[in-house]
């Protein structure tokens, strides 16, 4: 092997893995105007369909970067979800929506659209230098920078120096095995086989489950549509079968045929994909070493039932991106990093313990949950009441309990969820461009909304807003008002949702992080502005 000089010898920010979270990370970056490198073993875009559900969290992510109009023009949203046991339906739920919502509570669409759309979305950003076939093959970390050697399909070595990498490596990541790091948890046995298939349907977009279904008996199959007229199945192979011997097609096919003829889906089909799966609950207990840090399925591996994999690993791009533009402008302090692996081990572990609960019900690791999951099911043929119980509980927004981030509220209490911590409510608005939403103004700085009809902003929030840093670190002004004109800088709560959401009253504020995350919330913070001040300069010079 001989080295070349053809890559670049020292980058910002180089991020290994061009998968979903990788790339979406890439154009986070390049949105914060971060130059970066990123390294992707593979040729191309992934192939099967791999992770498929997309949340709202995640549309909106991917928003933030312009990729949403193509991802919600291509995904098909869900409409609800059914249970079976055995041919007896057990569960019918609807998703919670709403006609004022931006987005879709969930949308089916095949992870290598999301890789590319969220690829073309960084290079309309610029700043974003993609390698296909380049594979990290060595890190050596120091205090100041990073030596990562990267080899190429055509067999040459190349060396790279970054000031930070990022391991977007997947579940096998090379970047934490150079580290000597170990992800910590459990995994279960039970096995699914994964098959993609081309067929016309005419079926609702619903998230289908047949537990011992007659025509696969003692198995568990998952059923979601996609867009293309394609078919995503999931099956439950006995611990006896040999895992080489399950993804023969000769296998597969019957199985689902089978299933097919089941359910009644008679038009002509074609495989086009077949894996195999477990599932496992591990993380690493740090998402930082130092200048390197961990993202997506290198940080942590989330079963797939309640679809926390890939959502997951979108909310920690959507959580880095922001804290790393600003250490790398000298914004902020190396120790806000610190609280990126904070808050996102903490909703690895959520996620961990949901996806557990799910997978226990799913793929019984015993004997003795297989029998009370058969009793539930079977009490849920003749009882509604308990039906709930066997509804994988989907993915949602973890809160940052004790992040160091948020701010202390003092005086008058509010009500609701809008607190530090959470996820900003969203709320139909109309705006001096005509009818809009307040997620859209998160994603790109600090936002304060400030909720009064005066149309004269606090000359306190004025000034923060005009002479503070610019670009990530930079404060954004928002007035909401429930009457008059919108302007530049004010939006109008016409249908009342952004003051009940927020429990605000006259003179309230609230101050938003990047990432779209309630940071604090005062009910009067002009008789001390002090509040406001004191928390953009803890996230802006945070220390340790």
């Amino acid at each position: 092997m001989r080295f070349s000089p053809r890559f670049p010898n020292k980058v910002p920010v180089v991020i290994a893995g061009g998968g979903p979270v990788g790339m979406s990370l890439a154009a986070l970056l390049a949105h914060y105007d971060v130059p970066c490198l990123v390294l992707e073993a593979d040729p191309s875009w992934c192939e099967g369909s791999r992770a498929i559900c997309l949340s709202r969290r995640s549309q909106e992510i991917l928003g933030w970067v312009g990729a949403d109009r193509a991802l919600t023009a291509k995904g098909l949203s869900w409409v609800g979800g059914r249970s079976y046991f055995r041919d007896t339906e057990v569960l019918h739920f609807q998703m919670p929506s709403e006609p004022t919502q931006r987005f879709a509570p969930m949308i089916n669409i095949q992870q290598y659209y999301v890789e590319q759309y969220a690829h073309e979305a960084a290079l309309r950003a610029g700043g974003v230098d993609m390698r296909w076939s380049a594979r990290v093959d060595a890190v050596r970390a120091c205090a100041s920078a990073v030596d990562i050697e990267v080899q190429t399909a055509d067999g040459q070595l190349h060396s790279i120096q970054a000031e930070w990498l990022i391991a977007c490596d997947g579940g096998r990541s090379t970047v934490r095995e150079q580290l000597g790091l170990q992800l910590e948890g459990m995994q279960y046995e039970g096995r699914y086989v994964i098959v993609d298939i081309e067929q016309d349907t005419r079926r609702e977009v619903e998230r289908l489950a047949w537990f011992d279904p007659p025509s696969n008996p003692g198995s568990t199959i998952l059923m979601h549509r996609q867009p293309d007229n394609i078919w995503r199945i999931d099956y439950q192979v006995s611990d006896q079968e040999d895992p080489a011997e399950a993804v023969k097609p000769e296998n597969v096919l019957p199985r689902i045929q089978a299933h097919l003829d089941m359910i009644g889906e008679t038009a002509p089909w074609k495989p086009l994909w077949i894996s195999i799966y477990n599932a496992k609950c591990l993380t690493l207990p740090s998402y930082r070493r130092g200048r390197v840090l961990f993202a997506g399925d290198a940080a942590h591996l989330v079963p797939i039932f309640g679809v926390r994999g890939l959502n997951s690993g979108l909310d920690d791009a959507g959580n880095l991106a922001w804290k790393l533009a600003m250490v790398h402008k000298r914004q902020a302090d190396e120790a806000l990093l610190d609280s990126y692996s904070h808050e996102r081990v903490l909703a690895a572990r959520e996620n961990i313990a949901y996806g557990a609960k799910s997978t226990e019900f799913m793929a019984p690791p015993h004997h003795g949950f297989a029998l009370m999951r058969e009793a539930a099911l079977r009490v849920a043929m003749v009882s509604p009441g308990i039906r709930s119980l066997i509804n994988p509980r989907q993915t949602s927004p973890v809160e940052y309990v004790d992040s160091s981030l948020n701010a202390p509220e003092g005086g008058t209490e509010f009500g609701g969820d809008a607190r530090a911590g959470m996820p900003a409510p969203e709320a139909k608005l109309s705006t001096h461009r005509g009818a809009g939403h307040l997620t859209q103004y998160f994603g790109h700085s600090f936002v304060a909304l400030y909720f009064s009809d005066d149309a004269t902003l606090p000359q306190y929030l004025l000034t923060l807003a005009n002479t503070g840093p610019p670009g990530v670190a930079a404060l954004r002004l928002v007035r909401i008002a429930t009457r008059g004109a919108a302007g530049e800088a004010t939006v109008i709560d016409d249908v009342g949702q952004a003051w009940q959401r927020y429990d605000a009253t006259h003179g309230s504020l609230y101050l938003i992080r990047p990432d779209g995350y309630v940071m604090g919330r005062w009910r009067n913070a002009e008789s001390n502005p002090a509040h406001l001040r004191d928390a953009l300069s803890h996230a802006r010079g945070l220390k340790p």
